[in-house]
């Protein structure tokens, strides 16, 4: 049987437990854990977001030293100053990027296209620039419109699967429309003589003719224009500031030429000449 003593200091026990209960409560209610992206980057100082290996104009990792370089570097930077804010990287690619931003791994994604899948899981900001599409030709062919290679002696090639099939088939359906697994099968069956052209979105296209001087030029293919908006991405949440701030960040940075810049600057670590950039592109 228990004594007085023992009720007392079951009692006093119990009460330390329920006052740390509640503290624990009380400390865990004021945990920012609904806090919005803007918020949480203000407080902590620190900016997260996907960086992709290999994906140059946008991002080239110095495997000797892990720095990193291209567009969406410089771009990220310039938003973290706003904030005094360090960033922090996590290597991703495009696809688990947005499965990053989900997850709430990462605040900010790049170089996305807002497709109608897309943007049923995340947000997107307004355009950082509009991604033009044309071909790279073999050496001596030469196209300006759709209707140009819409023929049925022209061989066109594309990667399977990608936007660069879909217009293909969409604008030159009666060209002889090979697709292959990757852009680089494609290139090389320009280069052999055993296509005419393959069909690029513009940073695509100068990569390809700057790596590889036995190809044509680059021609953006208009009648139609077809055009793509490159844009930001962030995780979807009620509080829209942070979306708000990238908007403005954008249409200030595009409206000043910034983008254009960075991009000249990204292209120029692929060895692309700023002078062989047709007249017609605009980023």
């Amino acid at each position: 049987m228990l004594s007085r003593r023992d009720l007392a200091g079951a009692a006093l026990a119990g009460a330390a437990v329920s006052s740390s209960m509640l503290v624990g409560s009380a400390a865990f209610a004021q945990t920012p854990a609904s806090e919005s992206t803007l918020e949480r980057i203000k407080r902590t100082k620190v900016l997260r977001a996907a960086a992709l290996p290999g994906e140059l104009p946008y991002f080239l990792k110095n495997l000797q030293t892990g720095e990193w370089s291209g567009m969406c570097i410089e771009m990220c930077k310039d938003i973290a100053k706003v904030f005094d804010a360090k960033i922090e990287w996590l290597e991703s690619t495009y696809g688990n990027s947005v499965l990053d931003l989900q997850a709430g791994k990462i605040d900010l994604a790049f170089s996305l296209n807002p497709t109608p899948a897309r943007a049923l899981a995340i947000d997107f900001s307004h355009p950082v620039f509009m991604h033009g599409f044309g071909m790279v030709g073999r050496k001596g062919f030469t196209a300006k419109t759709w209707s140009d290679i819409n023929k049925p002696d022209i061989r066109v090639t594309c990667d399977i699967g990608s936007v660069h099939e879909t217009s293909a088939r969409r604008f030159a359906p009666k060209s002889q429309i090979t697709a292959y697994k990757t852009r680089d099968e494609c290139v090389l069956a320009v280069q052999s003589g055993r296509a005419d052209c393959v069909i690029m979105a513009v940073v695509i296209g100068l990569t390809a003719v700057a790596k590889n001087p036995n190809l044509g030029t680059f021609t953006m293919l208009s009648g139609p224009t077809v055009q793509l908006p490159n844009c930001l991405g962030l995780r979807k949440e009620p509080n829209k500031d942070w979306r708000d701030f990238l908007d403005s960040w954008v249409d200030f940075n595009r409206g000043v030429g910034q983008i254009r810049e960075w991009m000249f600057a990204g292209l120029a670590l692929n060895g692309v000449n700023p002078d062989t950039i047709p007249s017609d592109v605009a980023f």
